[in-house]
């Protein structure tokens, strides 16, 4: 097993225990009759989540201690707010909440300045999508999103868009030794940044794609949808969306290099 490249003062965070699936659902039982040992093992047993989503920061931040305590902040909220019943992986679950924690507690120490109105309906927007998760599991999409706060999906997209931070779309966070979850920020640019050949190999790659590939791509960079919403709107599982987005991915890249 490879060592994490995290370092964490005090912690020997090569040698953390990570827990089986078996065990999560039955500390997890335990923990929801009361059981606060259980809760204990479950949080120690999920640092390896944290520090795996915490190397796509390592250069972003100078004191990854402080990053560590806020990425188990998201941990806990996850252990706290996960439901057995739904038959969703935890991991799947955790992550959006871990990164949702570590993107916060950076956007709030970001020394780049944000328009006041947007900053504010990016902050009611992350409100509502946490909401949302807690009681269905799943994020809402830009028009749910758009509907109940009574903005255009334009400006949901723009104000969301404008707090990302820039991380590249082909790194994974997790591989919990079956389907790999990747960090799957919108990826934005000036206009320009790319060459006239880039545009053409662009183009050339995305003709050779399928429709329901072509598809997914833009739901998933360009409308900001996720794996979930686009397995549920397809009808087919997020296992799937996740390996036709990588696939369709692996094919661009490989043409505009």
């Amino acid at each position: 097993m490879s060592r994490h490249k995290v370092e964490i003062c005090g912690m020997d965070t090569a040698n953390i225990k990570v827990l089986k699936h078996d065990e999560q659902v039955e500390l997890f039982k335990r923990y929801q009759t009361g059981d606060l040992e259980a809760k204990e093992e479950l949080i120690n047993g999920n640092l390896k989540l944290v520090l795996s989503i915490l190397k796509s920061f390592s250069g972003r931040c100078d004191n990854m201690d402080d990053l560590f305590q806020i990425g188990c902040i998201g941990l806990i909220k996850a252990i706290d707010n996960f439901d057995l019943s739904h038959e969703v992986k935890f991991s799947t679950y955790a992550v959006p909440m871990i990164l949702g924690e570590v993107k916060r507690y950076l956007r709030d120490n970001n020394s780049v300045r944000i328009s006041r109105s947007v900053k504010d309906l990016a902050y009611k927007i992350l409100k509502y999508k946490e909401d949302y998760m807690k009681e269905n599991i799943k994020e809402p999409n830009i028009s749910e999103i758009a509907f109940n706060l009574g903005v255009s999906e334009f400006e949901v997209a723009n104000a969301l868009n404008s707090l990302k931070d820039t991380v590249s779309m082909f790194e994974p966070i997790y591989n919990d030794g079956g389907d790999i979850i990747y960090l799957s920020d919108q990826l934005s640019s000036p206009e320009g940044v790319y060459d006239l050949e880039t545009k053409i190999s662009l183009r050339k790659a995305l003709e050779k794609l399928k429709d329901k590939e072509k598809y997914i791509l833009i739901q998933r960079y360009i409308i900001g949808k996720t794996q979930m919403e686009l397995a549920d709107e397809i009808g087919i599982s997020q296992a799937q969306i996740s390996r036709l987005e990588k696939g369709s991915l692996g094919i661009i890249k490989k043409m505009i290099k």
